[in-house]
Order: C-alpha cells, then sequence, then structure tokens
C-alpha cells in the first residue's frame, strides 16, 4: 500500500510537470497531436499505479519520452506551415457570404444537426443570420454575424501572413493574390520573413505586425 501511494505521487507530480512543459490549452481545445499525447500519458500513468511489480522508470521514460516528442513537434510546427498542417490540420470555411458549404461539411463529416448545435452554444438561433462560419482544428465551430444594419456585411479579415509565411488559399478567399502582397510589403519596406502578422479583408485594408526576434 505506502509503494502505491508514494508511486501515486510522484506520477501525480510527474505529469503536472509534462502538462505544463506542454502549455496551454483546457481539454476542448487540445489539437488531435495534443490529445494523443494527453491520453497516452494517462494510460501510460494508469499502467504504472495498477501493477505494483512493474518498475517505476517503465511509467516515467515513456511520459517523458512522449512529452519531448510533443514540444519538438510543436518547435518544428512553428518553424514550418507544411509541418504545422500535417500535425494540425488547417482551418475550414463551412459558410461564406451566408451560404453554406455542402460539400466542406461533407468532407468534415458534419451534420446539419452538429451546425445548428454548434450556433446555439454561441447564441444563434437563426442560421440567416449567419454571415460566416470556421471550422477550427480543435473541432470548434466559430461565426461571424450579419449586422442588422447590412445583411451583406463584409467577412472577417483572413490570415494573410503567419510567421513569415504567405497564406495564399486566405487571399483567396478575401480575393486577394501575391501580387497585392508584394505591393504591400514594398510599400512597408518590409521582406516576407520579416513579417510577424498580417491580416487583411475584401476590400484590401491590412494589419501588419514586424517580427520583433
Amino acid at each position: 500500500m505506502p509503494i502505491i501511494l508514494i508511486r501515486t505521487i510522484l506520477l501525480h507530480a510527474l505529469i503536472i510537470f509534462a502538462v505544463r512543459l506542454m502549455g496551454k490549452k483546457q481539454l476542448g481545445e487540445l489539437q488531435p497531436s495534443e490529445l494523443v499525447t494527453t491520453i497516452l500519458i494517462s494510460n501510460i500513468a494508469t499502467l504504472a499505479l495498477e501493477d505494483p511489480d512493474l518498475p517505476m522508470m517503465s511509467g516515467v521514460i515513456p511520459i517523458l519520452a512522449i512529452v519531448c516528442l510533443d514540444v519538438f513537434v510543436t518547435v518544428f510546427a512553428l518553424r514550418s506551415d507544411k509541418i504545422r498542417r500535417i500535425v494540425t490540420g488547417s482551418p475550414r470555411i463551412i459558410i461564406k457570404n451566408g451560404e453554406i458549404d455542402q460539400k466542406e461539411m461533407k468532407n468534415l463529416r458534419y451534420t446539419i444537426q452538429d451546425l445548428m448545435e454548434a450556433m446555439r452554444d454561441n447564441g444563434i438561433f437563426d442560421i440567416t443570420k449567419v454571415q460566416y462560419a470556421i471550422a477550427e482544428t480543435t473541432g470548434k465551430i466559430n461565426f461571424f454575424e450579419k449586422t442588422e444594419t447590412d445583411a451583406v456585411s463584409e467577412n472577417p479579415p483572413v490570415l494573410a501572413v503567419s510567421d513569415g509565411v504567405a497564406n495564399k488559399q486566405a487571399l483567396a478567399e478575401a480575393g486577394l493574390d501575391e501580387k497585392w502582397l508584394r505591393r504591400v510589403l514594398y510599400e512597408k519596406n518590409i521582406p516576407l520573413s520579416r513579417v510577424f502578422l498580417l491580416t487583411a479583408d475584401e476590400n484590401g485594408n491590412y494589419y501588419l505586425v514586424e517580427r520583433k526576434l
């Protein structure tokens, strides 16, 4: 019994450290890779507690290895947009200009009931009031409502550049292109690699943050 208690305390402390090292999010906000890591850690910890005959290190080493792997993958994902899309996926637009993209919903395996439930979670009960909806990589759907004064209001700005990498798809969604982006960067006298964040809307209005580090 004392051995189980000691193991429990040590593994509890180790898992808290591991989660703090992974960082940030609540369970409902986890990316797919983070959710898999969390599940694996909990299963490994359970095995170490259920079988006192297993050496303690048989639980500690796999947990630390999984956390280190998660940290390395996160670092690489921050440096490469391609790796980030492979690991976490990318947000998908399911409603644009008030029209539901049925093909995208089918690809994501979302039913109309899923969409309506997500709307109610956001306090929206009339689908005709939705101008824009995007399915995030966490599975959550965010909505942008039409204004009362203008039923065809503009869509929200898109993320055109993230950490020095241009998002061609996002530019196209806003009706912009790389030529527009090059012109903006020329006017600002800043190379693409120095752009930390750039958002833009359909009218060409943009917000640019230069990389400081």
